[in-house]
């Protein structure tokens, strides 16, 4: 049983963002301070990533650890209220992840996922996205 009314519920999930998020602000927030510059959710890419480097070829997703089931992680807890539409909904939508990651490995872009909770640790981050960002593509042309 839900713990709100549905009117409440439906409030709730409508305020409930796609882009723009917190996670997402942040990670742009470092990458512009680190001097990369980047396009946001270029729609002819699958998955429309959140930050393209388009010419180096890379692309950051940044996930929320519930809507994209970051495993072992406390964020990515399963609702215990209609468990067959929680499991059936996530578990497509990291499916899909998965799928736009081949599509844009196999176009030949370099992809980096970063998660929600790996945003509370900014050292930790900003090593793996300058590490990211700054190696060099070791693919034959």
């Amino acid at each position: 049983m839900d713990s709100v009314t549905k009117i409440k519920r439906s409030e709730i999930m409508s305020k409930v963002r796609h882009k723009d998020t917190r996670p997402e602000m942040i990670v742009r927030r470092l990458v512009h301070g680190l001097g990369f510059r980047y396009r946001l959710h270029r729609s002819d890419l699958p998955g429309k990533p959140d930050l393209v480097f388009s010419k180096k070829r890379k692309v950051i997703f940044v996930h929320g650890c519930f809507w994209h089931r970051h495993e072992g992680c406390k964020l990515a807890r399963m609702p215990k209220s209609r468990i067959d539409f929680w499991q059936r909904k996530l578990t497509r939508n990291k499916e899909r992840d998965e799928e736009n990651i081949l599509k844009l490995q196999a176009a030949g872009w370099d992809v980096l996922v970063v998660w929600e909770c790996e945003t509370k640790d900014i050292v930790g981050l900003t090593e793996r996205i300058t590490g990211f960002l700054k190696k060099e593509d070791t693919r034959l042309c």
